[in-house]
This record gives C-alpha cells, sequence and structure tokens, in this order.
C-alpha cells in the first residue's frame, strides 16, 4: 500500500484555508498514494481552544467535511485527516478517513491530555477504544496522539487484527521532545510487532511552535522514514529517507525563527522593529527576526542615555551591518532631562525605569508610525528573576527568547557564529552583560551568575522542586531563598508579557500558571 505522510502547516480557525491546503496536497499526491495521512485536527488547526465553544465553528467544520466529501468522488486515492466532530450532542477530537463519497466510522481520541500545554477535556469527551479501520485489503490501526502514548489502544488494535499503526499529532516542540516521541513509538512496536506512522503538525501557533518531524518506524521498531523538521514536508512512506540530527541550539534557533515567522504571517504582520542595545539579547533577537523574516523587514533603534558606553553604541552598529538591517540612532537623553526637570524626586530605581520606558515609548510610538511590530527581548532567565521594567523592555507584541535562558542564549549566538559567518560580533558575546541604566552596572549586581541563576530556575520551575530540595542539591541558602522569592513576586510581570515560542518543558504562560496572590513560601 502506498502511504503517504503529509506534514503540513494550517492556520487555526482558518477552515476555507485549510481545505484549500488539505485538498491541494492530496491533489498533488492523488496518483501517487492510495492514502494520504495528515496530523490531527489539521482541519482547524491545533489548538483551537475555544473556538471549539462557538456551534456556528462546528457546524462549519462539518460543511468542510462534506466537501472534502465531494472533492473525494473524482479521487483514487483516500486521506486520513484529523477533525472534530459532534456525535448525540458531544464532541469529540476524531481521525477521518475519507474513500471517495465515504467516510470509515470516525476513530475518537480516547486518552485525552489535560497537562501542560493541554486542555482537552475542556472541549472534548473521550471515545471508546476502537478496532482497525479495514482499507482495501489492509486493516489500519489509527490512533489520535495521546493515544499513541498508552499500550492499552495499541494493544487493543493488533488483538483486532490490524497491520500497521497510524498515529495523527498535534505535539508541540520542546527540547528532547522528539526523542521522547520515538521512544513512545518503538514501545508500541515492540508491544505489538507492526510497523508505525507518526505524522506531526509543523507551524508556529501563539506561544506553541510545532516541529514536526514525523517519522514512520518498522515492525523492529527501526526508523525509515523522518521528515524535516520545522517545514512542510511531504513524504511517501516507502521513500526510506532520513533526515540529519540536529544539535540543541540550531533546534531551539530554528523554534523561534518558525514561531516568529508563523506568528506574524497567520496574524498579517511583515515587519519587526526592536530596539537594539549592542547586548546579546538584542543581537539574537534580531539575528533570529532576520532568519525568520528577511533582514529587509527588521528594523533596529539604538537609544542611547548617558549610560550607554561608546562599547555598546560600536556593537550595535556592527552587529547591525553584518545582519544587514537597518540601524538608526535615537539618543533619549535629553527626554530623560525633560522629565526629570518636571519630576526632579526620580531618582535610583525608578530613575533607571525611566529610561527604559521611554525607550518603550520610542518603539511604540514608531510602531504607530510604520505598522512594524515591536519584538521583546528578555530572556528566560530575566523574565522569571523580574529583571524587565514593564511598560519599558518588556513592551512588544512578541518575545523570541521568552523561553530560553540566558546560558542558552550565548550557546545559540557560538552556534550561529560558528555556522553563519559569525553574525554576531565577538564583543557582543564576551563582555559582561549590563542594562547600562547606571553608571557601571553589570547584571551580576543584582543577580547571581547567569551560570548558576539558571541551573536553580531549572530546579524551580522545569523540576518543580520546593526550596528546601533545590537547597539540597548543592545550592547556597540565602542565594536559592532569593531566587525563589524573585521567582514568586516577578508573576504579576509576567502575566504582562508578550507570548513567546514555547521551548523548554515549562515555559511561563500555558506550562506554568501560578497566582499572583501566593502566600506560599516553600
Amino acid at each position: 500500500m502506498r502511504l503517504t505522510l503529509a506534514q503540513i502547516n494550517p492556520i487555526v480557525g482558518d477552515l476555507d484555508y485549510n481545505l484549500e491546503l488539505i485538498d491541494r496536497v492530496w491533489s498533488d499526491h492523488d496518483a501517487t498514494s492510495d492514502l494520504i495521512i495528515f496530523p490531527e485536527m489539521v482541519l482547524t488547526g491545533y489548538p483551537p481552544e475555544d473556538l471549539l465553544h462557538k456551534p456556528s465553528f462546528i457546524e462549519d467544520c462539518q460543511n468542510k467535511i462534506e466537501a472534502l466529501l465531494d472533492r473525494g468522488t473524482n479521487r483514487s486515492s483516500a486521506i486520513l485527516i484529523g477533525a472534530p466532530i459532534q456525535q448525540n450532542g458531544l464532541l469529540y477530537n476524531a481521525a477521518l478517513l475519507i474513500d471517495g463519497k465515504t467516510i470509515h466510522k470516525p476513530v475518537t481520541k480516547h486518552h485525552l491530555p489535560n497537562y501542560g500545554v493541554f486542555d482537552e477535556k475542556r472541549y472534548f469527551t473521550a471515545g471508546s477504544p476502537h478496532d482497525p479501520i479495514d482499507f482495501r485489503g489492509t486493516k489500519l490501526g489509527v490512533m489520535v496522539c495521546e493515544d499513541m502514548w498508552f499500550p492499552n489502544i495499541a494493544e487493543h488494535l493488533k488483538q483486532n487484527g490490524a497491520q500497521i499503526l497510524i498515529s495523527l499529532n498535534g505535539s508541540p516542540f520542546e527540547i528532547g521532545k522528539h526523542s521522547t516521541r520515538v521512544l513512545q513509538a518503538k514501545f508500541r512496536t515492540a508491544e505489538t510487532g507492526l510497523p508505525l506512522i507518526y505524522v506531526n503538525q509543523v507551524g508556529g501557533q501563539d506561544d506553541l511552535v510545532f516541529d514536526g518531524t514525523s517519522f514512520a518506524l518498522n515492525a523492529q521498531g527501526e526508523p525509515i522514514l523522518t521528515c524535516k523538521s520545522f517545514e512542510e514536508d511531504i513524504k511517501s512512506y516507502l521513500s526510506g529517507h532520513l533526515e540529519p540530527s540536529s544539535s540543541s541550539e540550531e533546534l531551539i534557533f530554528r523554534a523561534a525563527s518558525l514561531g516568529l515567522k508563523d506568528y506574524m504571517r497567520k496574524t498579517h504582520q511583515k515587519k519587526v522593529l526592536l530596539g537594539l542595545s549592542g547586548g546579546v539579547d538584542s543581537a539574537l533577537v534580531a539575528a533570529i527576526a532576520v532568519d525568520a523574516l528577511g533582514s529587509e523587514n527588521v528594523h533596529t533603534v539604538m537609544m542611547p542615555s548617558e549610560f550607554t558606553s561608546q562599547e555598546s553604541l560600536e556593537d550595535a552598529k556592527e552587529c547591525a551591518k553584518r545582519l544587514g538591517i537597518s540601524y538608526e540612532i535615537v539618543p533619549i537623553k535629553n527626554m530623560v532631562e525633560t522629565f526629570i526637570k518636571d519630576q526632579p524626586q526620580t531618582t535610583g530605581l525608578a530613575h533607571e525605569n525611566l529610561q527604559s520606558r521611554l525607550r518603550g515609548l520610542v518603539l511604540m510610538t514608531r510602531s504607530n508610525m510604520t505598522g512594524a511590530m515591536v519584538l521583546s527581548t528578555g530572556n528566560k532567565s530575566e523574565m522569571a528573576m523580574g529583571y524587565a521594567t514593564l511598560y519599558g523592555d518588556m513592551c512588544g507584541g512578541y518575545n523570541p527568547l521568552k523561553d530560553i535562558y540566558k546560558t542558552q542564549v550565548y550557546k545559540i549566538c557560538d552556534w550561529l557564529n560558528k555556522t553563519r559567518s559569525n553574525l554576531i560580533p565577538d564583543n557582543v558575546i564576551t563582555k559582561a552583560p549590563s542594562a547600562e541604566l547606571r553608571p557601571d552596572q553589570k547584571d551580576q549586581d543584582s543577580l547571581p551568575p547567569y551560570e548558576t541563576l539558571d541551573v536553580i530556575l531549572h530546579c524551580l520551575i522545569e523540576q518543580d522542586l520546593g526550596i528546601a530540595d533545590t537547597i539540597k542539591t548543592g545550592f547556597d541558602k540565602s542565594t536559592v531563598e532569593k531566587v525563589a522569592r524573585l521567582l514568586k513576586i516577578a508573576q504579576y510581570k509576567r502575566n504582562q508579557s508578550p507570548p513567546g515560542p514555547k521551548i523548554t518543558p515549562r515555559a511561563f504562560a500555558r506550562d506554568r500558571r501560578y497566582p499572583i496572590a501566593n502566600g506560599y513560601k516553600g
């Protein structure tokens, strides 16, 4: 049987676009396929969230399914798609095999994930384990995403005669996720002795990025096919093509790039604007933006104050030159002095934040004038600690570094320079980080060294350890307590931050939902 894996990039809610995308792939591969396999919820895009609560949306989905039935009349191949269906007043996450004018009995998802970024029990009813689909003489064991992660569904399909396992997925990216998917797939092949096809969605959706990286295993659990990561890719099950593996730095960079690219495309925007400070974070954001949107669509502004060093001015200019992006200098010294004349009591931290907020004002005003979206540039370490200014450097429509720790920022910049002709000046990477909001300021005046801070944050965030258990890992008690306190009190800032791509297993926002008014001290 000729099976085709269709790893495509739908747009959440754009049913017309998704219908045409499915139909185009179907038409292009009709003559060379018996069955074309699409991702989970491909008709709606994933996750559609509360669109699923709109009766008109569900009705429109049904109309699109009927439209696909009409288009299948003159097609020799069939398609297997993911879509929501309503039965007896209940909504299901389903896989539908459309063959000509026939829809085989829908496969409804049994295991509904309700953790991390997933809220499927908010919308769907769990389906019952189902029998294989008898398709042109072959019994297909179809599973929907989470169902592959549990042995009972695959075992039930095997016991009822399945000859191959097929999993439709909307699985978002995080570091290490692909290896975990493959491991689970190998468990299913070992338990059943059946080959397995895994088709995943690709593309950015708000703060999620779907990496694709679809694959197939033979009955021995050996990889016989992989699709590209972070790109649409359509491959025949029998092609035997294996994509090369990538470093974690490359994967993170490509995830951030695709996240930004699709956020712009799917919200109908083209140009971005950011403050280029001469520091490593804004340099990396600029590089990501160039990769995602092209240098002609990236505009930068250096906004020096009395505390901005000549070194930073030179580094920012050189970075813009290497990236081939527009660069403008807009000093804020006079703006600060004008404000201080009216508010002479503005000193200390208020004076530091004033500079940041004036820079934000410049960027947002230019955004209003040009239509370019402002990019925020704070990394995960800073967002965790609240080492950022509300309505200042936190302003913007999207933050590519939101879930990337500072130590990872340095590693990605090193990788970029090794693989892409030194895009970022060495001095930007090697100099001590500083916000340059007061004389001789360094980040480590307020924070532990990032090599220490990021490990403590990983314990508190990704591992969900308490303060006592984090101290037991070998860190100084006062340092851990300070980090935990700052992490807690900065929640109100994070709740007002722009979206950014999920990179780690516990990103701020969907993954980690903490109260702002929080009396817990552990």
